[in-house]
């Protein structure tokens, strides 16, 4: 054998190694993101079980705000379809925003129960009312620490599939840039849902 073969295929096997190392880690990457919106998805499932409970206990105050509370539960029902369906694929870009659009929904129709909620103090004093409130804040608050990590998971899995050489690697593999879970679209939307009462 020629010192040339011998050369080529050193160079071979080089690229062999490189190779299995990109595809590996973006393998990684992608796994990391969906472990991050497992998080996330814990939590949500969390807030989708206390909507429910809150929208029960509000009612018997709100008998005359019937379409906000179906809001609320409409909400609620397409948040919780699109959460299912991010779960099968947490990388898959289209998954992940149908899931913001839906969240963003969800926060105006509590935004807006809440809001008619202020008109009514004998639900403002009711003990479970109260509870439930504090605990959907607790989980809000949880919710948004989990989409930060899955934003960092989703920033490093785009950063490496987007790079020369792995680029080459990922688009041979199909490895498709995912989306960040954003709060919200506009600065008037930006404003926090305030839950107290």
């Amino acid at each position: 054998m020629s010192m040339a073969t011998l050369v080529l295929i050193a160079l071979a096997a080089l690229l062999v190694f490189w190779a299995v190392g990109a595809y590996n880690r973006l393998v990684r990457l992608k796994n990391t993101i969906g472990n991050a919106f497992g998080q996330i998805d814990v939590q949500l499932k969390r807030r989708y079980d206390l909507i429910p409970n809150l929208v029960e206990a509000a009612r018997k105050y709100l008998q005359h705000e019937r379409a906000t509370l179906e809001a609320v539960t409409l909400a609620r029902n397409q948040a919780k379809s699109a959460s299912d369906v991010v779960r099968g694929k947490p990388a898959h870009a289209a998954a992940v925003v149908a899931l913001a659009t839906a969240e963003q929904a969800l926060e105006g129709s509590l935004g807006r129960l809440f809001a008619v909620a202020e008109a009514y103090p004998e639900l403002k004093a009711d003990q479970t009312i109260r509870d439930l409130s504090e605990e959907l804040t607790s989980t809000e608050n949880k919710v948004a620490f989990s989409r930060q990590a899955y934003n960092d998971a989703v920033l490093d899995y785009n950063n490496a599939q987007g790079q020369f050489p792995a680029l080459l690697i990922a688009s041979l593999f199909s490895f498709a840039p995912s989306a960040m879970l954003r709060a919200t679209q506009s600065d008037a939307e930006r404003d926090t849902v305030r839950i107290e009462l």
